[in-house]
């Protein structure tokens, strides 16, 4: 598919973009970026970009805004969606290698941005293919719920990633899960796939060990779980943040994941002393 990825240059271009946005989220989410704001954002050093066909027919699109942090300028990569016709291309990749050049040519370092560490193909390809680093996780970030058919009626638990503007700093791709570490979430099935009733090894009041390695395992679709089962979603959420808010607060790190056919794996390393 032939794609130029641009700057918003139109209302017509905001509208598109809104619009995208209710198709991927739902009508009723409530963190949709209005028209105004993807102006006034881009007018202030912002990135509002798409990614348009020969018809000028907006398939995807990446929007952030550009501010200061402890003196220096950073970036926040704030939404990012393709259309499900342009979907399997590598093109939210594309989008985000437009952003990195546009803020490589401000001077910025780092670009940050959220995403669920429950959605493990987004933690692949954050992780994994681009190279982004874990800074944090957040419970619920944007509040118990966004009314967004893709999260369902769950807190919206999030890590903050930074990534890299310079590409020899983007951290490396984790290639397995050392056989030390201890797995302290998980499906009772004995895989991560946690269909419809199922339950959540991994309570939010167990003991969790202190150890050198940690893996952390996620489902393979939390959305269309959340849809089947949300019981079993919300599950999963509240031992996950049991066990990422535990270990991030005692100095562990993030050190990647590893996507495998049942969803994946975190692994969470022990900062030494």
């Amino acid at each position: 598919m032939s794609l130029t990825i641009r700057p918003f240059a139109s209302h017509e271009d905001r509208a598109q973009c809104v619009a995208l946005q209710e198709l991927t989220w739902g009508k009723g989410f409530t963190e949709r970026i209005p028209a105004a704001m993807l102006l006034v954002a881009q007018k202030t050093g912002g990135v509002c970009a798409g990614a348009f066909d020969a018809d000028g027919r907006m398939l995807g699109f990446v929007f952030g805004v550009t501010g200061v942090q402890d003196g220096e300028l950073m970036h926040w990569s704030d939404m990012l969606a393709v259309h499900p016709d342009a979907q399997g291309q590598h093109l939210g990749e594309r989008l985000k290698e437009y952003q990195r050049e546009q803020c490589r040519a401000l001077g910025i370092r780092d670009i940050y941005w959220t995403y669920d560490p429950l959605v493990a193909r987004n933690a692949h390809l954050n992780l994994s293919r681009m190279g982004a680093r874990v800074r944090e996780f957040v419970p619920a970030m944007y509040g118990e719920g966004t009314n967004s058919p893709l999260q369902g009626d769950m807190p919206t638990d999030r890590f903050v990633v930074a990534w890299a503007v310079d590409p020899a700093e983007s951290a490396a791709e984790l290639r397995e899960i050392p056989p030390d570490a201890v797995t302290v979430v998980h499906a009772d099935t004995g895989s991560s796939t946690a269909g419809a009733g199922d339950t959540v090894q991994g309570s939010p009041s167990a003991a969790l060990p202190d150890v050198a390695h940690i893996a952390v395992r996620v489902p393979r679709d939390i959305s269309s779980l959340a849809a089947a089962d949300i019981s079993a979603a919300r599950r999963w959420r509240f031992a996950t943040r049991h066990a990422f808010a535990h270990y991030l607060s005692r100095g562990y790190r993030v050190d990647g994941f590893v996507a495998d056919a049942d969803g994946g794996t975190y692994l969470l390393t022990r900062s030494m002393p």
